[in-house]
């Protein structure tokens, strides 16, 4: 009888097709480097099945349970290296070294004449990253211990910027260190949600021209997200950023008032994503924010977002709506909203006008222009604008 073993060379081949099959790894050269890399070895504590899954390697927690750092989905390291463009011969400054692994695979894309630099803040994870670079052939990977916010000025300028943590704000040090012409790509949160953008850099502004959905541990230090409760057991939270004006303690009780439900005739199928509905959001209305509720209030018809861990809402005072869905037939779901408090109707019609328009063109994205500075002659007011203030940062987001 003849066993059969997986071995490394077997399951990295068959995650690399399941990375092409998901639409990512899109050049020779980045599927290459995945095929190349060998990514248990970035992983020792994992077995071989879970270093070649398309999953998450925690790699430390912290005391609460919560992930601290970890070797990331293999279908979002390529769709992120596919946003990077890299070239032979780049330099390249990598935020969160994580395993060591994404540097490996930067270095395999920048050759012989290009050179990679990884900075992480914490000792232990810089210190594990290097032993498993060196142990790969790896060696000339500049490791650095510090916060990534001060990136690594000693290696600049450089061509590409990647962040493999979750960015709220971005620090001055890109402004100061990517080239002119360079390319930034950041897990970057606004209004509640985490896009991976690639972002163009053009004189003293960062252009995207990429948004892919994902989710990081976030980057320590960095507190502009703000959270709070708005029912009595702390079942439903609301996540916002400290541009706006939403007051939980004015929303206590408003999941008590009647709800207004409105539903669009839009229809989604269960493999249709319809996150392009919270980014349009985004770039359309300031009052857009993250719903997140607890099981048990499901449970009791007190909160019943689309996606119970993430749903848009729109908070205006003691008002708010969150998207919905429900089941039409097997197979199809139809997209609405639910509403609130004294302005939960319209804010719930308000949702499902932009479920419509989002219907007409799916992959429509905003164009986001990000600044140290306010821009010239742009102070937000624009109604097809929308203005995110960040602490070191700013964008201006539209619709093309």
């Amino acid at each position: 009888m003849t066993t059969i073993t997986n071995t490394p060379e077997t399951l990295r081949a068959a995650m690399v097709d399941q990375i092409k099959a998901a639409g990512h790894a899109t050049t020779p050269a980045v599927e290459q480097a995945l095929r190349t890399v060998p990514r248990h070895a970035f992983v020792p504590e994992a077995t071989l099945e879970d270093a070649y899954a398309d999953i998450a390697v925690i790699t430390k927690r912290a005391t609460d349970g919560s992930a601290l750092s970890c070797a990331s989905v293999p279908t979002i390291v390529a769709m992120m290296l596919d946003q990077l463009q890299v070239q032979p011969g780049h330099r390249i400054l990598e935020i969160g070294a994580g395993t060591g692994y994404n540097a490996a695979l930067l270095t395999h894309l920048t050759g012989p004449t290009g050179k990679v630099t990884t900075v992480d803040i914490d000792p232990e994870v810089t210190d594990g990253a290097r032993r498993a670079l060196d142990a790969t052939g790896n060696q000339q990977v500049h490791v650095i211990t510090r916060d990534g916010a001060l990136a690594a000025p000693e290696n600049a300028p450089y061509d590409r910027i990647i962040f493999t943590v979750g960015a709220w704000d971005l620090p001055p040090a890109l402004w100061e260190q990517l080239a002119l012409n360079g390319r930034l790509v950041v897990p970057l949160r606004w209004r509640g949600q985490t896009r991976s953008v690639a972002f163009n850099r053009s004189d003293d502004a960062l252009v995207s021209d990429s948004m892919q959905l994902c989710g990081f541990v976030p980057m320590i230090g960095q507190e502009g997200e703000r959270t709070g409760t708005i029912d009595p057991n702390g079942l439903v939270s609301l996540y916002w950023d400290a541009d706006q004006t939403i007051d939980p303690s004015q929303l206590t009780g408003v999941l008590d008032q009647p709800k207004e439900t409105v539903w669009s005739d839009v229809l989604v199928g269960p493999q249709e994503p319809f996150d392009g509905i919270w980014l349009r959001l985004t770039a359309q209305d300031n009052r857009v924010c993250r719903l997140a509720t607890d099981h048990a209030a499901i449970d009791t018809d007190l909160c019943t977002p689309a996606i119970p861990s993430r749903s848009p809402a729109l908070v205006e005072d003691a008002s708010l709506a969150y998207l919905a869905i429900r089941k039409i037939a097997a197979g199809r779901h139809e997209l609405g909203a639910v509403g609130h408090g004294p302005h939960g109707k319209d804010l719930a019609r308000r949702l499902c006008d932009e479920i419509e328009v989002w219907n007409q063109d799916r992959e429509a994205q905003p164009l986001v222009r990000a600044s140290c500075a306010r821009p010239a002659g742009e102070n937000g007011q624009d109604l097809n604008v929308q203005l995110i203030e960040k602490t070191e940062s700013r964008l201006l987001a539209r619709m093309p």
